[in-house]
């Protein structure tokens, strides 16, 4: 499939099911931008960069679990209860808040040596979420096999990324522009929540890619 197929087949997916991703994703998506708030007024100019990655690194696992479980139960023709999925996704943030904090650091590392590492690296990495939640391997294990199923299909996956976040880059650039320093914190959460919950589609996207990726692989 070439990426405009698996951004399409993608985007009707999240149309048809945009409410469950949204009653399963949502509160904790909000409640993670509530917290970036909240950390951010207590520490003020004193807050040190990488406080924004931990904070995330309590809850993106959870949703981003939940999403990734859902995706898969949704292929299968099931219909999974939100809570069943927090319960899951819950038993598997230990491994996965490891991978998240293992990988950002690598793409920040690489964006920080100029632009290509990072994006290298973005992409090398964008299967290691759904090799550990869906196949049940370790943070260094899933890194490992990303790598190797990522081989060859760099230029597609690199493509399907920047198709979905260079708009909501520059929807975000915008929006700080906007409202460079809303003094409304519910506005300020609504940005922030909505621009959250809008990468999503990403992870939409790389299961699709994930899915077309590993099938042929499993069955040689």
């Amino acid at each position: 499939m070439t990426p405009l197929d698996v951004l399409r087949d993608s985007f009707y997916f999240f149309q048809r099911n945009f409410g469950r991703i949204a009653q399963l994703c949502l509160p904790l998506v909000i409640l993670e931008a509530l917290l970036q708030q909240g950390v951010s007024s207590a520490l003020g100019e004193n807050a040190f960069p990488g406080s924004s990655v931990v904070v995330g690194l309590l809850l993106y696992p959870l949703y981003t679990g939940a999403l990734i479980l859902f995706l898969d139960a949704r292929t299968r023709g099931e219909s999974p209860r939100n809570r069943d999925l927090w319960a899951m996704a819950l038993s598997l943030w230990p491994r996965f808040a490891v991978l998240t904090a293992v990988s950002t650091l690598l793409i920040l590392l690489g964006l920080s040596l100029y632009l290509l590492p990072g994006l290298w690296l973005m992409v090398v990495l964008a299967f290691a979420e759904y090799l550990l939640v869906l196949k049940g391997l370790a943070p260094l294990a899933a890194i490992k096999e990303s790598l190797r199923l990522s081989r060859g299909h760099f230029l597609r996956i690199l493509l399907c990324i920047l198709a979905v976040m260079a708009p909501l880059w520059l929807l975000k650039g915008a929006s700080e522009a906007a409202y460079p320093d809303p003094h409304n914190p519910i506005l300020s959460l609504a940005i922030d929540s909505a621009y959250s919950f809008l990468q999503l589609f990403t992870s939409v996207v790389l299961f699709r890619l994930f899915m077309l990726i590993n099938e042929p692989a499993d069955n040689r």
